[in-house]
């Protein structure tokens, strides 16, 4: 028989509870970008591979974020996998507010016009394939046309509310 956990801490499920528990989750960091009238771009921690064939990811975003209306209408976005050196660029893209493409942000205007960040481990331009309503987030399916798996670094982790990096 396995020990259990101590029930006597348990909580009752609330945003604060599941914000402690995914505290202790490690994710990888990504940024999703998309083409509008400006581009637009958030820092993701909920980006999944979802299916090989035909080649699938998913991520959220909330309905309340600066991004979403441009997300919400985009035909393909971006997702780029980013690298241990890159925490501020993940800050700046989780920060509201920040000027996320200014002068201290090093990306082109990639295929189906959407905005493909410099120096990141690897990216995707994704056709949108499903929006589905998840309370106050959206999820995202969208399936891979194009990207570059090559670049160089170690992955960026999200771990107890801070960025981070793998540990040898």
């Amino acid at each position: 028989m396995t020990a259990s956990p101590e029930l006597g801490t348990a909580r009752t499920a609330s945003p604060d509870l599941l914000r402690s528990v995914f505290r202790q989750h490690a994710a990888g960091v990504a940024v999703i970008t998309a083409a509008g009238d400006r581009p637009v771009g958030f820092t993701a921690t909920s980006l999944n591979s979802v299916a090989a064939e035909p080649p699938l990811i998913s991520f959220g975003v909330g309905t309340s974020s600066f991004s979403w209306p441009v997300v919400a209408e985009a035909d393909h976005v971006g997702v780029h996998i980013l690298g241990e050196h890159q925490q501020e660029l993940a800050a700046t893209f989780a920060r509201s507010g920040a000027d996320r493409f200014g002068p201290s942000t090093y990306w082109r205007n990639g295929p189906e016009g959407v905005p493909v960040l410099d120096g990141v481990l690897a990216w995707l331009v994704c056709r949108v394939v499903a929006r589905i309503p998840a309370g106050d987030h959206r999820i995202v399916i969208a399936e891979a046309v194009v990207g570059d798996p090559t670049g160089a670094g170690r992955p960026l982790l999200y771990h107890q509310g801070r960025f981070t990096a793998l540990r040898d």
